[in-house]
């Protein structure tokens, strides 16, 4: 039989492949907390100086600054204020460049070597250098632990979430991936909280990274994919491991007999689809364009993630809410994708645009505008709307593209992502003004809703349109849709 068949006769979801979804769902956890840890080990607290003159050395500061906040940071431990404060951005900086570096390595890697190894080597590592950052001596220890924990951080996530899907049936794809996403948001809260009961820096960074070891203790009895080992030509394994989950879904009876696969695809034969994200203009001019979307999307909702500690208010509260906000973002942008009226395009141009004003205003209200109408009220509700848009940018990717040319396009646009991240203008702005980056941000988010107006609506919106419309003009916008995503097989 073959595999997506096999998935059927085992089970898409059942008990055993819930247990593994969970268990790698949750490692979001401490994959959110060690992409927030800047945000609270690298605080800056209110400080006095007690002289006009700024000392030139280190040494001469610390006999003449006084910090008033009752928890430490690595700014209270190095001193990072004045025109040493970039170097907390640089660290944030250089932990998502690791991000980056991981997503271009780990995906190539765990094609060739296979899920399970690397995954398991890039936690590891992400343990051991988490540990490194914790007890670093120096602020040059701390950055570069920091960047190879960014490495192995970005490049461990990527193939647990390509475990999680392959585990389960392509029906609930979609599903897993949503959860996947609504508990690294609920991992953000959970740090916030740790923050709030441990307020040394040090003793934080320990206690964050100390789920890592469980996770990779367990983590030694997953199976390898048998998604995987089938496209390897290893149908033995791959029979295997379906034994393995059908044992565990309740059905001891059934036997898995796959056809035999021809193995790994050669360089030549897989390089065409690649190239064809250049050579072909609809393809080339729909990948620049969601790069675009990609970018935007992660620039606003990084900035308004790494940045919660410049809203007036409790810290601690901030970074949790920010957090928080995103679980209702997900059924919202459900609600309103499966709508004829809405669909992809007009549910995520709303959302994003308004982002980008919610961006705008905080710039310009004062702290004490109202409960409502605060900074701190306007930024969540733009966190809330640019994860809506971010998800809903997930499911309308993989619409657009055809069904043998799917995986390589995301590549590229997961890099869009991360690149937002590192070293930008945005962040060399805000060490002027904690709200300057909103500069960048804003009128980003604004374009965006041109830009994605020259997409084409997806395969499903055309269905949906049709739904409400049983009339000739229903009916041909579905098949226009249907015409266009076929377009890429027709010119081959």
């Amino acid at each position: 039989m073959e595999l997506d068949e096999a998935f059927g006769a085992v089970g898409e979801f059942g008990r055993s492949q819930q247990r593994l979804a969970a268990f790698l769902v949750l490692l979001q956890v401490y994959v959110a907390c060690q992409s927030m840890l800047i945000v609270l080990v690298g605080a800056v607290p209110q400080y006095h100086i007690n002289q006009e003159e700024i000392p030139a050395s280190r040494d001469e500061l610390a006999k003449h600054i006084q910090f008033t906040d009752n928890f430490t940071s690595i700014v209270t431990e190095w001193y990072l204020i004045k025109q040493e404060a970039y170097k907390v951005s640089l660290v944030s900086s250089l932990f998502f460049a690791g991000l980056l570096i991981g997503n271009i390595a780990f995906g190539p890697l765990s094609d060739k070597l296979g899920r399970k190894p690397v995954y398991l080597s890039g936690l590891f590592f992400d343990v051991i250098f988490g540990y490194a950052a914790a007890f670093a001596p120096s602020y040059e220890i701390f950055a570069m632990s920091r960047f190879i924990v960014g490495i192995m951080n970005g490049g461990m996530s990527l193939v647990s979430f390509v475990l999680t899907q392959e585990y389960v049936g392509k029906s609930f794809w979609s599903f897993t991936g949503s959860l996947t996403n609504l508990t690294f948001a609920v991992g953000i809260a959970v740090y916030a909280l740790l923050g709030y009961y441990i307020r040394q820096w040090r003793y934080l960074a320990f206690v964050s990274n100390c789920p890592g070891i469980f996770f990779f203790l367990l983590s030694l009895l997953l199976p390898e994919s048998p998604r995987w080992l089938y496209s390897q030509g290893n149908t033995i394994e791959a029979e295997r491991v379906l034994q393995y989950l059908a044992l565990g879904n309740g059905k001891e009876r059934l036997t898995i007999k796959l056809k035999a696969c021809a193995g790994t695809m050669k360089t030549d034969e897989s390089a065409p689809k690649v190239l064809s994200l250049v050579k072909h203009p609809v393809l080339r001019w729909r990948t620049v364009i969601l790069m675009y979307i990609w970018y935007v999307c992660s620039l606003v909702y990084y900035g308004l993630t790494l940045n919660a500690g410049e809203l007036g208010g409790n810290l601690y509260l901030n970074v949790a809410l920010y957090g928080l906000v995103e679980v209702p973002a997900f059924p919202l942008c459900m609600f309103f994708i499966e709508k004829p009226w809405s669909g992809r395009r007009k549910t995520m141009t709303s959302f994003l645009i308004f982002a980008g004003f919610a961006c705008i205003i905080t710039m310009l209200l004062p702290e004490n505008a109202g409960l409502f109408f605060s900074p701190a009220s306007l930024a969540l509700c733009g966190k809330m709307t640019v994860s809506a848009a971010f998800n809903i940018v997930y499911i309308y990717t993989s619409e657009l593209y055809p069904t043998v040319l799917r995986a390589e396009p995301e590549g590229s646009l997961m890099l869009a992502s991360q690149a937002s991240a590192s070293p930008s203008p945005r962040q060399l702005a805000s060490t002027l003004h904690p709200a300057s980056g909103r500069v960048f941000e804003s009128p980003m988010a604004v374009a965006s809703a041109d830009v994605i107006s020259r997409l084409p609506p997806s395969l499903i919106d055309g269905c949906l349109k049709s739904r409400c419309n049983t009339g000739l003009r229903g009916s041909f916008s579905a098949l226009v849709c249907l015409l266009e995503m076929l377009a890429w097989v027709s010119v081959q």
